[in-house]
């Protein structure tokens, strides 16, 4: 008869089929030999507390997660955040090269920050060195052309109504195309690094300035930012924490 408590060998199974692994690969990740595995999952041989720390180890888990079992009806849990964006509760940024503005500011530990972005540098020798930071990113063209510089790959151009993805960590820039004065973008960054906004806010160092006026959007872009009230009312920067200078 199978037995109503979990085994050994009934959670390493069932941890091996939610990382989708087959028996071998889990023996090369835990370096325990694949036949003692198949032995301890069919619960004819169990194994050691050494072993069991070895396992844990090397799969990076805590012993207790090896032993927790998973209730598979659970639901997800729901944070019921929200928050909508508009331009007049961004946070402001100005640096030489670009306007940010950070929507939904009021969301703390957020695991991705929703950015408009006006671009002003005009090339790569006014814009600086690359920038890179944690995570991924997404960026859309709203209004304008840019160009898009990048560690590894070659500039390309993209206008409005295109985006491009890429990694973070990898050196990157948007200058505005040839031809063009200046450029809007929405970009999503994200990261598991839940202090990924104060990690952006550091890159801008004390470039940071009195914030210019909030860009006049055309209806598709303003759809797009979810900019339902006017965008050119300043908001108050002692809530916002951002200091003046110059």
């Amino acid at each position: 008869m199978t037995s109503p408590h979990p085994t050994i060998g009934s959670l390493l199974r069932a941890l091996r089929a939610r990382n989708d692994w087959t028996l071998k690969e889990m023996s090369e990740r835990c370096g325990i030999p694949l036949s003692t595995l198949s032995k301890v999952e069919h619960d004819r041989l169990t194994l050691t507390y050494d072993k069991l720390q070895q396992l844990a180890q090397r799969l990076d888990m805590r012993m207790s997660e090896l032993f927790a079992e998973q209730d598979a009806d659970a639901d997800p849990p729901v944070t019921a955040r929200r928050s909508i964006g508009r331009m007049e509760d961004a946070v402001r940024v100005t640096t030489p090269n670009y306007d940010y503005y950070y929507m939904c500011p009021e969301l703390r530990r957020k695991r991705m920050i929703p950015v408009l972005t006006r671009v002003r540098a005009k090339n790569l020798d006014e814009f600086g060195a690359l920038v890179n930071h944690s995570g991924e990113e997404y960026v859309h063209v709203l209004e304008g052309a840019i160009e898009v510089h990048t560690q590894f790959y070659d500039p390309v151009v993209l206008t409005a109504g295109e985006g491009v993805y890429i990694d973070s960590n990898m050196g990157h820039a948007y200058t505005v195309a040839e031809g063009c004065a200046e450029a809007l973008l929405l970009g999503i960054c994200s990261s598991h690094d839940e202090q990924l906004l104060e990690s952006l806010m550091t890159l801008h160092g004390d470039e940071a300035a009195a914030p210019p006026p909030a860009p006049r959007l055309s209806a598709r872009a303003r759809g797009a930012a979810n900019a339902d009230k006017p965008v050119d009312k300043p908001i108050d920067k002692r809530k916002r924490g951002l200091k003046r200078t110059g």
